[in-house]
């Protein structure tokens, strides 16, 4: 691809914490339980920063449903329709899940992540979220570090998810790499 959207080059940008973002989450969880019944294994979960109320994120909705296969994700993209993207697996470097980015207005507005049922990524992501939720001060220190990491990798998306990885690690209890 020569020319990337411009959703997929777009800058991070955390913003203060939304209440709705709770909301849309929930209502979109139910609205794909039934859209992609036929491939779901496990009711779909909002996880990621705008699951924890009070935590400032970027904007962007993450959901991850778990299936019994990997090979379903175009028949799952075709299912959702216009606005929803199939990142080419090559392109996501994350063998171990299927990514789909739902574009709204020209920005990311929802990222679900396929992943396999029983894969251990998927009690990780949960437990994480349930870490932040549960523990306010928590909650407050991984907000400074998402904003110092936009701050320092505005225009590098990998960069800053790379630069949380040791906070997540800690918060699971999982060694230093």
């Amino acid at each position: 691809m020569t020319q990337w959207p411009a959703w997929a080059t777009e800058r991070v940008e955390v913003r203060p914490a939304d209440p709705a973002w709770q909301q849309r989450g929930e209502r979109l969880c139910r609205e794909l339980d039934g859209t992609l019944a036929r491939w779901l294994v496990a009711p779909v979960e909002h996880v990621g920063s705008t699951a924890v109320p009070g935590l400032d994120a970027k904007p962007v909705l993450d959901l991850q449903a778990a299936v019994a296969d990997l090979e379903s994700a175009p028949a799952v993209a075709a299912a959702l329709g216009d606005g929803w993207h199939l990142v080419p697996p090559v392109l996501d470097a994350r063998p171990w899940r299927r990514l789909l980015v739902r574009v709204v207005d020209g920005a990311r507005a929802v990222h679900l992540h396929l992943l396999l049922a029983g894969d251990p990524r998927w009690a990780e992501q949960l437990a994480f979220r349930d870490a932040l939720r549960r523990d306010p001060a928590l909650a407050r220190r991984y907000a400074a570090l998402k904003r110092e990491l936009a701050a320092e990798h505005a225009d590098d998306r990998e960069a800053y998810t790379r630069g949380k990885a040791e906070f997540v690690d800690a918060v699971l209890g999982r060694p230093p790499a």
